[in-house]
């Protein structure tokens, strides 16, 4: 059973980074892209970064510049590096594999970021 596993959220000031892990475990292969949402209480959630295997990554405009989306295929993890933190980053974020066969969400993981 393929299982996505978020960490590294937390409480943190104005301005400051956290960096967000994803691990994924199971029977998980051919990863065409990886991905962090977030959705904030109220609001919709939204597509932050993207990588996509051997091509580009992509930023929401509200994060270009501050936050950084890596991901490993071999190990099946996926980071963002978050820096500059805002209290508007505030949201519950998951991490979201898209494969050739089905796409798998994380649990989500809390960032909480007080001014």
């Amino acid at each position: 059973q393929v299982q996505l596993v978020e960490s590294g959220g937390g409480v943190v000031q104005a301005g400051e980074s956290l960096t967000l892990s994803c691990a994924a475990s199971g029977g998980i292969s051919s990863i065409r892209d990886m991905r962090w949402y977030r959705q904030a209480p109220g609001k919709q959630r939204e597509l932050v970064a993207s990588i996509t295997i051997g091509g580009p990554t992509t930023y929401v405009d509200s994060v270009k510049g501050r936050f950084t989306i890596s991901g490993n295929v071999a190990k099946k993890m996926v980071y963002l590096q978050m820096s500059s933190l805002k209290p508007e980053d505030t949201a519950v974020y998951y991490c979201y594999l898209r494969t050739m066969v089905q796409n798998y969400w994380g649990q989500g993981t809390q960032v909480t970021v007080s001014s």
